[in-house]
């Protein structure tokens, strides 16, 4: 005769609804466990600032989105150049070397490749105040404040 091993009350003392309800608990002990590390890891992974806050930085950003919206072309002008004066901020704050937000986008885009996409924007606001005559279109006003934007966010500071 062969035997299997059935859990059951009678062999265990205890009835199978423990056994759910143990497993169940479990479950969300490891649910728990895992989302606790994944916050730990976000926040560890969020570079420290110094003399600018992330609330700053958010605030600014929506003064920036703000700004465009308003005034026609000179609204536009200003949201260009405030967008690259707070990115410059905020690679200042994450301590990144250089004397000019060019030489600073230089040494962080080894650290972070997916900076390269903002250079388009930052020469787009180069060139509008090196060139009084210069006349932003809506579309790469837009395009520019979203390569900004984009670049805050890789700096994990938006």
């Amino acid at each position: 005769m062969s035997e299997d091993i059935v859990f059951s009350e009678a062999s265990t003392g205890l009835p199978l609804g423990v056994y759910i309800a143990i497993g169940i608990m479990a479950v969300i002990f490891l649910a728990l466990v895992v989302g606790l590390a994944i916050w730990i890891k976000n926040r560890l992974s969020r570079p420290e600032m110094y003399g600018l806050t992330r609330e700053e930085v958010q605030k600014r950003w929506q003064r920036v989105r703000e700004t465009s919206r308003l005034n026609g072309q000179m609204g536009m002008k200003l949201a260009l150049v405030e967008a690259d004066v707070l990115l410059d901020a905020a690679l200042k704050s994450l301590v990144m070397p250089g004397d000019t937000l060019g030489e600073r986008l230089k040494v962080a885009c080894y650290k972070y490749p997916k900076l390269k996409d903002v250079w388009w924007a930052h020469k787009l606001r180069n060139q509008l105040v090196h060139d009084h005559e210069f006349q932003l279109h809506p579309r790469d006003t837009a395009r520019a404040l979203d390569e900004f934007e984009r670049a805050l966010k890789t700096l994990n500071v938006l």
